[in-house]
């Protein structure tokens, strides 16, 4: 039952595919290869992310019409959620047809994740690394009738998970394949965690699967040489559900940690060294580690590839460590990144064109 939605999200995700394709190519909806960062030689379609939203949103409605989605969500927040992830789908239609600039995309994905804290998306409390329960966020409370009850430091630290995994998703996007692929992983490493006698939610691991099939049932497409591209919307979009999901199930913050660890560490080094060189934290160059890895002499497809095996082999580990190791693999996966980016800099050469 549970694997026919996961079916049904691929093969959906795929159709529509296929019509976004065809749709971004009549409207000149399409990525230019337009400057050294983009390896493409032709223009390819974007919107793809919005065949990924819908597949998902379609089955998740009839998962929730039948019921099976009850147990850890409330309508309310699948509402917002839904709201929320709308707004990105918006922003992101209109930066890829018109290009808006990056201030504008940044407070309207801020708007985003607000609606989804409005909805009652709450992180309140995450697993204490070292065998001491649960370190609970809810300390901090401003009661607003009828609305609810805001949990400051619960709501800050989730805004600021959300807005980092968007982010490190969107900047992941920038090999064929790479964002979709490690969502997908994360996706099925949740819902891996949620079958277990221990943090059993079979209504997280729905949740997880129709992500997952909605980000396979595209990658067909997505993969290296690419067909069509996320677009601005869609990498967003993949990020907030991946930070959505490491919280309802149950704050595992860690999963979604181990199997995003590689590209979040990526962003905070290429951020520290752009801003110690005096440069644009946010401006686009070729320093993220997949560009690197490419840069070196590794192909596209085998960089992607070898991204995918690091996010699968440390994020399955969540399923058989305890905490405790698991703060142990962050420090080797942070060590070891930390190391690489130091070699490539020695040996870094010119990007062929």
């Amino acid at each position: 039952m549970i694997l026919m939605y996961f079916i049904v999200a691929l093969m959906l995700s795929s159709g529509l595919t296929v019509l976004i394709r065809k749709i971004s190519k009549r409207n000149n909806i399409v990525d230019l290869p337009a400057n050294d960062r983009k390896r493409h030689k032709s223009p390819v379609p974007l919107l793809g992310g919005v065949a990924i939203f819908l597949a998902f949103w379609t089955v998740a409605c009839v998962a929730w019409y039948y019921n099976l989605l009850s147990l850890n969500l409330t309508v309310r927040q699948l509402i917002f959620l839904f709201l929320g992830s709308s707004v990105l789908m918006v922003v992101g239609f209109f930066d890829d047809k018109y290009k808006i600039s990056s201030g504008v995309r940044l407070l309207l994905s801020a708007v985003a994740v607000i609606l989804v804290l409005i909805g009652g998306m709450h992180l309140t409390g995450i697993t204490d690394p070292f065998g001491g329960g649960t370190i609970g966020l809810d300390y901090w409370k401003i009661s607003m009738g009828s609305w609810g009850t805001i949990l400051v430091g619960a709501n800050i630290l989730m805004f600021l998970w959300l807005m980092g995994m968007m982010y490190t998703t969107k900047i992941l996007d920038g090999l064929d394949g790479l964002s979709t692929g490690v969502v997908a992983i994360g996706a099925i490493m949740i819902a891996f965690l949620s079958n277990t006698a221990k943090f059993y939610q079979p209504d997280v691991r729905l949740v997880a699967l129709i992500l997952a099939g909605s980000c396979l049932g595209f990658l067909v497409f997505n993969f290296y040489p690419a067909k069509i591209f996320l677009g601005e919307g869609g990498s967003l979009f993949l990020g907030l559900m991946l930070g959505v999901l490491a919280v309802i199930s149950g704050g595992k913050i860690a999963t979604a940690l181990l199997v995003m660890a590689v590209p979040i560490i990526d962003l905070a080094w290429v951020i520290f060294d752009r801003i110690r060189h005096h440069q644009s934290w946010s401006k686009g160059d070729r320093r993220h580690l997949h560009f690197r890895l490419v840069d070196a002499g590794l192909s596209e497809r085998v960089a992607v590839l070898l991204l995918y095996t690091v996010s699968f082999s440390f994020g399955i580990t969540t399923l058989f460590l305890p905490s405790k190791l698991k703060l142990v693999a962050l420090g080797i996966l942070f060590i070891g990144v930390i190391v690489l980016e130091l070699f490539l800099n020695r040996r870094r050469v010119p990007s062929p064109l």
